[in-house]
């Protein structure tokens, strides 16, 4: 059943620690990353799934498509990950809360995107705690989507422009929230 949210999964970094773009990785199954965090959102129900990724990202997803996205790119990724923000928030076309997913972390869990939905009116962002610890995805009320898209500098960290929002932590039992890859031993590990 669809649901009223979208999400933005930012996948426009280089990758140059990784050697090869990070959302191509696959898990044991075969799947790569993107394909299970695609696949978690629709069964979750978004309306709106928009991929960012870089010039490299968009020439892959060309060969290989997935059913149900949007494609952005960010022609700027030294611009970092607000950038990519603001681009994959510019194909949104609902007013809805919107998720946002790094590709570094495969896997979007039913129960923590659930959660977050849940709560979606009790502040403008919030984000799930694992033993004290804040992870990922974050769910942004889409107050701060129309300013977060007006915002005119390029390379302000999230958290600073977060930090004039209402945000909730809530705590959930899934140490995944906490998944970063970003090295070829962080990946071996996973």
């Amino acid at each position: 059943m669809q649901k009223d949210c979208s999400v933005i999964i930012l996948a426009a970094g280089n990758s140059t620690r990784m050697g090869q773009l990070k959302f191509t990785l696959t898990l044991e199954d075969g799947t790569t990353f993107i394909e299970n965090i695609v696949k978690q959102y629709a069964e979750f129900g978004c309306s709106e799934i928009i991929v960012v990724v870089n010039i490299n990202g968009k020439e892959y997803l060309e060969k290989h498509p997935l059913e149900g996205i949007t494609v952005a790119v960010n022609k700027h990724p030294e611009f970092e990950r607000f950038y990519s923000i603001k681009t994959g928030l510019s194909k949104i076309k609902s007013n809805n809360p919107v998720f946002i997913h790094n590709s570094d972390n495969p896997y979007a869990n039913q129960i923590v995107l659930k959660v977050l939905f849940t709560s979606r009116e009790d502040a403008d962002f919030i984000k799930p705690v694992f033993e004290g610890k804040g992870g990922h995805p974050i769910l942004i009320s889409y107050k701060i989507v129309k300013k977060l898209i007006l915002h005119d500098d390029q390379k302000i960290h999230l958290n600073e422009f977060l930090k004039n929002y209402s945000f909730i932590g809530i705590e959930v039992k899934n140490d995944k929230i906490l998944i970063n890859i970003n090295t070829k031993e962080e990946y071996l590990n996973l």
